[in-house]
């Protein structure tokens, strides 16, 4: 009995012991892996050299290794860095953090690619990486000027030259005729949407350009099809910066100087006196108007514009949690006279880690205040069309001093003003009080928690929402000609406010294993995403001196989103990837029969480079073959229509009210609606290789693609009384985009004093309609609405048609003399029945850029630096209106004024009334080189035991434009210019300063 007793106490005791001395035998190893900008690098790999234990780093670049207790050798490395190895002395636990160095030009080899990272080698779809470091650098004030040129496929044009300006953005081209075809942005997870806010267009004002670490740009279905009907029109991921394990404190500052660069060529003061007395001689009702100053209206309305940008960042670690908080302000003038931007961000990061690391939360809060003071840009175009003879100032105090076209002439302060005149520009941009107040918050919470009876199992809780408003208004005083009331109130003033509110919820489980038995990875992801979208507003309207609102008219949408969606990612040996993706979407926009659409995607890489075969090559460091195939959707609409299989009904104005007896009763008119109308489909294919030469001094690569939309949504005509509309959006079309890009990076020289890099890339697209109505017609037209021109109520200047580019221009063939000049009314009776009416416009060229390219470089000499960006666009074509409302016949108008004209007049001298303004002649091509860039700057030694750091810089933005373009500026969003808002040449000082 003793002995029983004896052997129940010593054998726990014997364990006891021996669990104390194998646990004395081993240990852990635990840190951070980091890179030369101290932002972590998850996917790095951690191992114990001459042993398989390895680990691999988190989303914040942490780790954690058991390993055998004494002196051991750690490794880190990762793709695209220099390996690194440091001995470490592990009794118990020990904490490691290590610093990798990059080992060439490869565009970061971290991509994020929804719900999820990979190593770039690993990715099996058409995707790209833009790091902080590999921005353009120059008068940066948003995101498109950071990476423009930058990306192979990706098109960015800047919509004005205004600060705080719109762009639109391309990839791949155009994917639909009547949706969005704007890529859909996410921002630390949290998708944007793409619907503003009054006074604020551009959404990618939202984030300050100075607080991203990294975009990535996800462009074929095999990427973009797990983000569904959201993805059809590629996808951009921004992810901000994070804290750091070290404590550091950031400002930068750019103070800037804007100036117009070019000015349209119009009349002097002296040359239109001597062309009006030509053309109207022995006419003196008519040059009798003339005055006698000499003004230059351009030079009236346009100044020197001072800007200024400062940010400031804080970047450290509390124990467990890494931080980050910044804040940014941007105030900029316009080289438009009144123009004022104002920014100002603020934004936190905070990673903490529980649980011993198996819990990690990251928490993203980012806010913005903007105030736009917008000029009335009306002002560019009526400078243009001014008479020069006239002063700016009259001494009328009718119209507040201003020159003023008026019934009984200029100087007559009884007559009434000619509204439909030029307005005196000044006056405009004086008179004019325009003024837009934002705010927008966006921001999330994520859980990432390993489960501890399963590690290789993780669950992610995302809990996000992005929130903006605006109010504003816009006041024009009652003494102005171009709201002329003639009654004691006149003027205008109007009020707006604009609410989005978007919230997301997102569930979904990830698991990765690594299987040595059979030589495999598996990743698998699956998950729920919850999404609603709301937005409300109202707007009303009075006369300047009312002291009472008129009532508002007001509207509130929303409309829903859910999905399901998976992905499995499994690679055998290292070198064969297969990835299979799906979506199921959801969307309150369609009936229930059609709510659900189904996105599935397939892609496959081989990474050629570790074949046996490559392995000992001094030559080829990187190969890598992929193919991909899948299906993306569509649903948003673009005409902010959340209800378009709902029937719908607007009630009458008071004008149009029954009456019956002494009673009045408003009626509710019924709108048109398609019940079945469904999602669009865009299905791509795409294969690419990714290459790296000379230990990776020369990477790149290359890819061609095919996408087919189908299910198009159009508007298109109706037979009578089938429907409410004579016309209606359903679908009924199909659209193909061909293309190829080619990127190339290159480390020139890379010596101790010497660092040369340059990138290049190339872009061919081309687009065409397959099919409009769904039926054979094959000269069925479908105009563009948006596509209107000034100077003409004839029709609009673009259209579709099956077998032709998006949007072509729709016009009549001009007919020349033996001299080349243009016949007035002189066009090509192209289908030959004796007369010239629309039956003859043809489509003729295209507004979209069929090769884009971009070139950047940098340099460093010890201390000094210096970088350039440039682009090519080939094969886009303008509409040039300025030019089509440039004529003899427009100096005069029976209305009782002179107007000025573009010296494009003196080409053609048209002088009777006839519609020229649908001539091909207008359809000039727009090619052109702008040198986007230019920069050079000086690095500091060290001070304050090397922490403080300061980097200062010079440069220009928008050095030059080499074209053909007879117009302003060739880059033309669409292809319609008509008097835009000039792009500035920007020169800029620059300080950088880190510690």
């Amino acid at each position: 009995m003793k002995k029983i007793y004896f052997l129940r106490y010593i054998f726990p005791l014997l364990f006891i012991c021996l669990s104390n001395w194998v646990m004395a035998q081993t240990g852990t190893i635990t840190g951070r892996i980091i890179d030369e900008s101290n932002q972590p690098l998850p996917g790095a790999t951690v191992k114990l050299k001459g042993t398989t234990n390895s680990a691999a780093t988190d989303l914040n670049g942490y780790f954690k290794l058991n390993a055998p207790a004494g002196q051991q050798v750690l490794t880190a490395s990762f793709v695209g860095y220099k390996t690194l190895e440091q001995t470490v002395n592990v009794n118990g636990s020990v904490t490691v953090n290590l610093q990798l160095q990059p080992a060439s030009v490869l565009i970061n080899e971290i991509a994020v690619i929804g719900y999820g990272v990979v190593r770039k080698s690993d990715a099996t779809g058409s995707v790209d990486v833009v790091t902080s470091k590999d921005f353009n650098k120059g008068a940066v004030n948003s995101i498109q000027d950071a990476v423009n040129g930058k990306l192979p496929g990706v098109v960015i044009t800047s919509n004005s030259g205004a600060p705080g300006n719109t762009s639109t953005i391309r990839i791949r081209g155009i994917t639909s005729i009547n949706a969005s075809s704007d890529p859909l942005i996410v921002i630390d997870n949290v998708p944007l949407s793409n619907v503003p806010v009054g006074g604020t267009a551009n959404i990618l004002t939202s984030i300050n350009p100075n607080d991203i670490e990294n975009i990535t740009v996800l462009k074929d279905a095999s990427a973009t099809a797990i983000y569904g009907s959201r993805g059809s029109s590629g996808v951009i991921l921004i992810t901000t910066k994070r804290g750091s394990k070290k404590f550091t404190i950031g400002y930068n500052a750019t103070a800037s100087l804007s100036v117009i660069p070019k000015e349209v060529n119009v009349y002097t003061g002296d040359e239109f006196r001597a062309l009006v007395n030509n053309v109207y001689a022995g006419q003196t009702a008519i040059t009798s108007l003339l005055g006698k100053a000499n003004t230059n209206w351009q030079d009236q309305i346009y100044k020197k514009a001072f800007g200024q940008d400062h940010n400031l960042s804080f970047s450290g670690s509390a124990k467990n949690m890494p931080y980050r908080v910044s804040l940014g302000y941007n105030n900029s003038d316009g080289i438009l006279k009144t123009y004022n931007f104002q920014r100002t961000t603020a934004a936190i990061g905070l990673d903490p880690s529980l649980l011993k690391n198996s819990l990690n939360i990251h928490i993203n809060l980012k806010g913005l205040y903007n105030t736009n003071n917008f000029a009335d840009q009306t002002a560019i175009a009526n400078a243009v069309n001014y008479d020069p003879t006239q002063p700016v100032y009259n001494g009328n105090t009718r119209w507040r001093g201003y020159t003023t076209w008026t019934t009984n002439g200029n100087a007559d302060i009884n007559g009434a003003p000619v509204t439909l005149a030029p307005a005196n520009p000044v006056a405009r941009l004086n008179e004019t009080d325009n003024t837009s107040t934002s705010r927008r918050s966006i921001g999330n919470v994520q859980f990432d928690y390993k489960l501890p009876f399963l590690p290789d199992l993780h669950a992610n809780v995302n809990l996000g929402y992005d929130y903006a408003q605006a109010f504003g208004h816009n006041n024009v005083r009652d003494s102005t000609q171009w709201v002329y009331v003639p009654v004691a109130s006149g003027g205008q003033k109007s009020v707006y406010n604009t609410v989005n509110r978007n919230q997301l919820a997102e569930f979904f489980l990830n698991y990765k294993k690594n299987i040595k038995s059979i030589n495999s990875v598996i990743d698998a992801t699956g998950g729920y995403s919850y999404s609603h979208f709301y937005t409300e507003g109202s707007s009303s309207s009075y006369d300047y001196k009312q002291t009472t609102l008129n009532a508002a008219s007001a509207y509130k949408t929303e409309y829903y989103l859910i999905s399901f969606f998976g992905r499995l990612n499994y690679t055998f040996d290292d070198k064969y990837i297969l990835t299979f993706t799906i979506r199921d979407d959801g969307t309150s926009k369609f009936a229930p029969k059609n709510r659900f659409g189904l996105f599935p995607a397939a892609a496959f890489a081989w990474r050629i480079k570790d074949e046996d075969f490559l392995k000992g090559s001094n030559t080829i460091s990187d190969l890598k073959l992929r193919l991909g195939y899948g299906t993306t959707g569509q649903q948003d609409l673009n005409n902010n229509n959340n209800y378009p299989y709902q029937a719908r009904f607007s009630r009458s104005d008071n004008s149009s009210r029954y009456q019956f007896g002494d009673q009045f009763y408003y009626t509710q008119r019924p709108e048109g609606y398609d019940a079945g109308i469904k999602w669009e489909s865009t299905t791509t294919s795409n294969a690419g290789i990714d290459f790296g030469f000379f230990n990776n001094r020369l990477t790149g690569s290359i890819d061609v693609y095919y996408k087919k939309t189908s299910n198009l949504l159009n508007i298109i005509n109706v037979p009578v009384l089938s429907n409410f509309s004579s016309t209606l959006l359903q679908n009924v079309g199909d659209m193909q985009n061909k293309g190829a890009e080619l990127s190339i990076n290159a480390v020139a020289v890379d010596t101790k004093d010497v660092n040369w890099q340059i990138g290049y890339n190339i872009s061919y697209n081309k687009n065409k309609v397959t099919n409009l109505n769904g039926n054979s017609d094959p000269n069925f037209i479908s105009t563009n609405p948006f596509s209107g021109i000034a100077g003409t109520t004839s029709g609009l200047i673009q259209a579709n048609k099956v077998g032709y580019p998006i949007n072509s221009f729709y016009v009549f063939q001009q007919i020349y003399d033996t001299n080349g000049k243009p016949i007035e009314g002189g066009y090509v009776d192209r289908n030959k029945d004796g007369q010239i009416n629309s039956a003859d416009q043809y489509l003729y060229k295209k507004p979209d850029p069929t090769v884009v390219m971009g070139i950047n470089s940098s340099v460093r000499y010890r201390k000094f630096d210096f970088s350039f960006s440039g682009r090519v666009s080939l094969g886009n074509y303008n509409y040039n209106n300025v030019a089509s409302g440039s004529t003899y016949r427009g100096l005069y108008s029976s209305l009782g004024y002179l107007a000025n004209q573009t010296k494009f007049a003196d080409d053609t001298k048209f002088t009777n009334a006839l519609q020229t303004n649908l001539s091909d002649y207008y359809i000039q091509s727009a090619s052109f080189f702008r040198m986007d860039n230019m920069s050079v700057g000086y690095t500091f030694p060290t001070y304050a035991n090397n922490r403080l750091k300061l980097h200062i810089s010079a440069g220009v933005q928008n050095v030059f434009v080499i074209t053909g373009y007879k117009g302003l500026d060739p880059e033309i969003s669409g292809g319609l210019d008509n008097n835009f808002f000039p792009r500035p040449r920007i020169y800029q000082l620059g300080l950088n300063a880190n510690f």
